[in-house]
């Protein structure tokens, strides 16, 4: 019951943030902003960042129509859901997971990592 009372507040909205798409890492180097197309992003639209519980979402949103296109569960900051970028700090790498479990890393360019670590995850 305590589930069914818990609502969810939204932290932080970005209206104007850019995905790409990106390789899996070929090393256990870090994730490099300069290895991507950052003149062709793959999607554009919104973030949002709520909070339910002790978990943070990260939700990517088209901005006309609010449908979802992504999003990330955050249980703890800094973990795997959300990486920097060894050579930027407007460049993090979210990681999404699908319905069936397949997890992708995407990029946002956004400072994302100040406000999800604002939530107290």
């Amino acid at each position: 019951m305590a589930a069914e009372l818990e609502y969810e507040s939204v932290l932080c909205v970005k209206p104007d943030v850019s995905v790409y798409r990106i390789p899996p890492r070929a090393s256990n180097r870090g994730y490099r902003a300069s290895d991507w197309k950052l003149d062709q992003p793959d999607w554009t639209g919104r973030l949002r960042i709520t909070s339910k519980g002790k978990i943070a979402y990260i939700k990517l949103e088209d901005k006309v129509s609010g449908e979802l296109f992504a999003q990330a569960p955050v249980e703890q900051y800094p973990g795997i859901a959300v990486e920097t970028v060894t050579d930027s700090s407007r460049y993090f790498v979210i990681r999404i997971q699908d319905g069936t479990g397949k997890r992708t890393g995407i990029v946002n360019g956004t400072k994302l990592g100040k406000q999800v670590g604002k939530a107290g995850i």
